[in-house]
């Protein structure tokens, strides 16, 4: 696919009332696409819909990912409105930090269905559409901490280490289709995902570059246009968590350091926060 081929193909995005999936949704309505939007909170959702009904048409479904009948629903309205599926982006996540033996029960099945075993789900439900439009796309938005071993956000890390698999072996199925496949693994964005928790998020995570949401919605387009199967952002920090993965003891003595260097940008983000 190229960027002119999303001119009036169906793209489903997932946790699209803000952030990435709002940037993606934006990104996708240029480009002439119709969007079927999802979110959990409709007031959010239908708000931010009525801004891109003057570039394109909109479809807004509030939905929770984790509800199976809601995924199916979502798939049946798509088809039943625009008649097919070309694009699926599962963008929505969950992110209960802390500890694992701090977590609830409840925050830890929310992780794993939200960021999981939804987008597994809604991929199988929406794959069939995709196949019979004859190409499309399939795009998950993981993260570098399903990369490395993670700290304070070792079931988050986990969910996303198995969506980044899960991709991979996707696209090997599909290796001789015309459906582009493959997983957005940013690190720190600055959107409210974050910047709003900055006191509860481990100060290593700000010692890597943020990315904004419009680098990671790009960076989604290029996957659907078929330019890779992982795009880590920012390129040098996917380096980085690769060397950390492959050498357990050198994480081990960079870490002081990055903890370091992440608590003083957590400062400056905290400044900025604030205002003058």
């Amino acid at each position: 696919m190229s960027t002119s081929s999303f001119k009036d193909k169906t793209v489903i995005i997932t946790g699209a009332s803000a952030g990435v999936g709002a940037a993606c949704a934006e990104l996708f309505a240029d480009l002439g696409a119709r969007l079927v939007l999802s979110a959990r909170g409709a007031e959010a959702l239908n708000t931010f819909a009525d801004t891109l009904r003057e570039k394109t048409s909109v479809l807004a479904i509030p939905m929770d990912v984790a509800d199976e009948a809601a995924c199916q629903a979502l798939v049946d309205q798509t088809v039943n409105e625009y008649g097919a599926i070309h694009v699926l982006v599962n963008n929505a996540g969950a992110h209960h930090r802390g500890d694992v033996e701090r977590q609830t029960a409840a925050h830890l099945t929310q992780m794993v269905d939200v960021n999981l075993r939804a987008p597994i789900y809604l991929t199988s439900l929406a794959l069939p559409h995709i196949r019979k439009a004859g190409s499309g796309a399939v795009v998950m938005v993981g993260s570098l901490a399903g990369r490395t071993p993670m700290q304070g956000a070792a079931t988050y890390a986990a969910t996303k280490a198995g969506l980044k698999s899960f991709t991979h072996s996707l696209a090997e199925e599909l290796l001789d289709s015309d459906i582009n496949v493959g997983v957005v693994a940013p690190g720190p964005i600055d959107t409210a995902f974050i910047m709003e928790e900055i006191d509860r998020v481990e100060d290593i995570v700000y010692s890597q570059p943020m990315s904004t949401a419009q680098q990671v919605a790009e960076a989604v387009v290029a996957i659907a246009n078929g330019e890779s199967v992982e795009i880590c952002l920012p390129s040098f920090s996917g380096r980085l968590t690769t060397l950390s993965y492959l050498f357990p003891s050198l994480r081990r003595k960079m870490r002081p350091s990055l903890y370091k260097k992440g608590a003083k940008n957590k400062e400056k983000y905290r400044a900025r926060a604030n205002g003058p």
